[in-house]
């Protein structure tokens, strides 16, 4: 009974951090444009893993895609590959983890093959949730790197001291910082580390232990299959060959 439960929340929190990736991964705000140093406030752009916006105070948006990936960093193309291995790894673990369920009958569904179907969909949880975390990581430490190594644009004011030709005119280089997705992916990815976890352990309490048989020893066998004539005669006998012995 503790192995069915524990296995049906495995399930249910993997499934909800399938859907966390999956939505991670389609969402444009993975990296949100840094305001605290921009005069005009009402624009700001932010892009995703295929789209590059630009919207408004007045909640108007407008996004371009990412025609080709050849002008694309290779960063920005392994974290795509990652989200999109950890989105089928994790949909794979779920149609398995549905035949799986030890509170559904399958047919004459053995509780071994249950319990084996469930271990592979459990370390299929695992690879997805590592997957989500190492793509959304890889990109957040890309806009950390960006983010501290961005300066003043050329021209305007120097916050070393001193001003070029123009004075303040000078336009500051955006910067870019954590956007909402990450945090979707982070948690995605979390949940299900933790469910494939869950889903490990359920498959140790789902295999039936082995009874052993009991088999009488042979001394039993013999005791119960001889008469009890013979067993004095036997008795007998053994005292008159010890008493001979001795008596040698």
């Amino acid at each position: 009974m503790a192995a069915s439960i524990i296995q049906l929340i495995g399930f249910m929190l993997s499934a909800l951090g399938q859907f966390l990736i999956s939505a991670a991964t389609a969402m444009d705000m993975w990296s949100l444009q840094d305001r605290s140093f921009t005069v005009i406030t009402n624009v700001f752009t932010y892009s995703g893993l295929w789209n590059s916006c630009v919207g408004t105070a007045y909640g108007t948006t407008q996004c371009r895609p990412y025609y080709t990936i050849l002008g694309l960093p290779a960063l920005l193309q392994a974290v795509r590959a990652l989200m999109i291995v950890g989105i089928v790894l994790g949909a794979i673990g779920c149609l398995i983890a549905i035949f799986a369920l030890k509170c559904l009958k399958m047919g004459n569904m053995e509780d071994n093959i249950k319990a084996t179907m469930t271990l592979t969909a459990g370390i299929m949880f695992l690879l997805a949730g590592v997957c989500g975390i190492a793509g959304v990581s890889a990109f957040a430490n890309l806009i950390v790197q960006s983010f501290q190594f961005t300066t003043y644009a050329s021209g305007g004011f120097s916050m070393f001291g001193g001003g070029n030709v123009g004075g303040l005119t000078g336009a500051l280089t955006p910067r870019y910082t954590f956007g909402p997705a990450l945090f979707v992916g982070w948690i995605g990815g979390a949940i299900l580390v933790i469910g494939g976890v869950m889903m490990c352990l359920a498959c140790r309490g789902m295999v039936p232990e082995r009874k052993q048989r009991y088999v009488p020893s042979l001394k039993k066998k013999l005791s119960h299959n001889i008469s009890p004539s013979i067993k004095q005669g036997y008795f007998t006998n053994l005292v008159l060959v010890q008493i001979v012995c001795f008596l040698l």
